[in-house]
């Protein structure tokens, strides 16, 4: 245990579509990222929150309108409980820990531990028992318990577990970022003091490290002050504000930015914008990726294996895919549609063809990723379809509960199925996790992604894709720019994103991307086949070779765990 050196915080951790202890993508690329580390053999272990509840159950109801209920899953059957405790103290009282452990184990069986830490213990209050149960649940008081037991006591429960030699905090998104706080008090107590000095706070700098994930405002937690001096009682706060907070309240992200030597985005765009935003701190780039193995679909596994030997240890040689005949591309690829259709067709009897061209959109239900973008001229759309060739249409993705715009999204999206009929066919499927994700994304012709930039720090669900050989049609965003060669691993919609600017008007958008499918995807789809595979191809070859964990978690260890 003690030869453990990298512990890696993240508020939610996806390992399998059966423990819902994530929501989207920022819990699937930590267990990507845990999956590689193992690979690797990176020394790493892993601290999240066990969400006994879930994220939540989806429903949607005959309109569109989206329902929430808990989720219902045995822990034991999955995790096993570890003898170790901690504990926090929060508002005066003690809140006491536990440590649930999953290993995961990589491709030549190293493990990396990952520990789910738990409240629902005896020893605490009813209230108290609850703050481990839902993820991103709550309010503000209820998300900075959740915050403090995080951070501050991910570390306590890593100490009382024996991981004592750790040489660096990765923090995955702020909502871990008080881990800082809890080590400047180790580096006061090792120096026999009580107060915390500017000394502890460049030897805590020196141990972290922080990605962050979004340029949207909502994704950045802020506590006001009064609320965090009453949970913790911590005089620092105040006296060291120039460290704890901005603009008069305790923000997540500034508080990491300070505390950390190494500081990243998800992709390079989104390490220009996060300069901009955050001047005064240095700020770099690793473009995010998504564990091969783990999101080729088995057709596509079958094919490497026979094809690029190695490539589960070698990512970088999917390159090689240039060479695998054009035939048994397209026949993996209608295993994997085929595979699809059955399961849409079994849960919404919508009755799709494999013949038909199949557009694929499956994400959080965000407002600022214009799910809707499509169905902005409906008439188009079908007369597109009738005459230019058939489309069908795949959508799924969960608004959070607390976010009425993204439940109105997936509304609009159930008129826009009404007003396409009989034209075209489409299906929006409940309860998007890991393993609809990959049928999803291994299943459909073609991936659309139509975010306003630049508010896509980076999206991996199109890396996913790129895999499996479906080329993607996107805004120019987040990884979609370093990804993008138009007409040779897809389509780009709208002007070059390049920039940092972005005016990226809803109208122009929405014709580039009809005029897209009108003039160019589809008559390459239904009468140029075999250019339309040669794009499937590069998709594999250049992007799933690169937009890779592997290739993810080498730059990490180069660039911020062992510098």
């Amino acid at each position: 245990m003690t030869q453990r050196t990298i512990a890696y915080f993240s508020m939610e951790v996806g390992i399998k579509a059966e423990m819902p202890t994530y929501s989207g993508g920022l819990g699937v690329l930590a267990g990507d990222t845990i999956r590689s580390a193992a690979d690797l053999k990176v020394p790493m272990i892993a601290i999240t929150l066990l969400h006994r509840k879930g994220y939540f159950h989806q429903h949607l109801d005959a309109s569109g309108w989206q329902r929430e209920k808990p989720v219902d899953w045995v822990v034991e059957n999955f995790l096993k409980e570890m003898p170790a405790r901690a504990s926090v103290n929060m508002e005066g009282r003690t809140v006491h820990l536990r440590a649930w452990q999953y290993e995961v184990i990589g491709n030549l069986g190293f493990k990396v531990p990952v520990y789910f830490l738990d409240a629902n213990l005896p020893e605490n209050s009813e209230w108290d028992r609850t703050l481990t149960d839902f993820l991103y649940g709550g309010d503000q008081h209820y998300r900075l318990c959740q915050e403090v037991i995080l951070g501050i006591g991910g570390v306590r429960m890593l100490r009382a577990l024996g991981y004592e030699n750790i040489q660096r905090f990765h923090t995955n998104e702020g909502h871990a970022s008080l881990l800082t706080l809890e080590l400047l008090d180790e580096e006061a107590n090792k120096a026999g003091r009580q107060s915390i000095t500017h000394d502890d706070v460049e030897a805590v700098r020196k141990k972290c490290v922080f990605t962050t994930h979004t340029p949207v405002p909502a994704g950045h937690d802020k506590f006001p002050l009064d609320l965090v001096h009453r949970m913790l009682g911590r005089r620092e706060v105040y006296d060291m504000r120039e460290v704890f907070c901005c603009e008069g309240v305790l923000n997540m992200t500034f508080l990491a930015l300070n505390l950390s030597h190494y500081v990243n985005g998800g992709a390079k765009k989104h390490g220009e914008v996060s300069q901009l935003m955050f001047a005064r701190y240095a700020i770099d780039s690793i473009t995010n990726g998504v564990h091969a193995f783990t999101w080729v679909a088995e057709p596509f596994q079958e094919l490497f294996d026979r094809y690029i030997w190695g490539w589960e240890q070698d990512n970088f040689s999917l390159r090689y895919a240039l060479n695998i005949p054009k035939p048994e591309i397209w026949q993996a690829h209608i295993q994997a549609k085929q595979r699809l259709l059955q399961y849409v067709n079994d849960k919404t009897g919508v009755g799709m063809d494999a013949e038909v061209l199949t557009i694929g959109f499956a994400r959080r239900a965000a407002t600022y990723k214009r799910a809707n973008l499509l169905f902005t001229d409906l008439e188009r759309l079908k007369s597109m379809a009738t005459n230019a060739g058939l489309i069908q249409l795949l959508y799924a993705g969960k608004a959070h509960p607390q976010d009425h715009g993204g439940k109105e999204i997936i509304q609009r999206i159930f008129r826009a199925k009404e007003g396409l009929k009989p034209n075209i066919k489409m299906a929006y499927l409940e309860n998007y996790d890991m393993e609809v994700g990959k049928l999803i994304t291994a299943g459909v012709d073609v991936w659309l992604n139509t975010p306003q930039p630049p508010n896509e720090a980076s999206g991996t669900s199109g890396m996913k894709a790129a895999l499996n050989g479906v080329p993607s049609l996107s805004v120019l965003d987040g990884w979609w720019i370093e990804g993008h060669i138009e007409g040779v691993t897809g389509w780009s919609i709208g002007e070059n994103g390049r920039g940092i600017v972005e005016d990226h008007d809803w109208s122009k958008d929405a014709a580039s991307l009809y005029d897209k499918l009108e003039h160019v995807i589809l008559p390459m789809f239904y009468r140029d086949r075999d250019r339309f595979i040669e794009v499937m191809r590069h998709a594999i070859a250049l992007n799933g070779s690169f937009f890779n964990t592997q290739r993810m978690v080498q730059q990490y260890v180069l660039n911020a765990y062992f510098r």
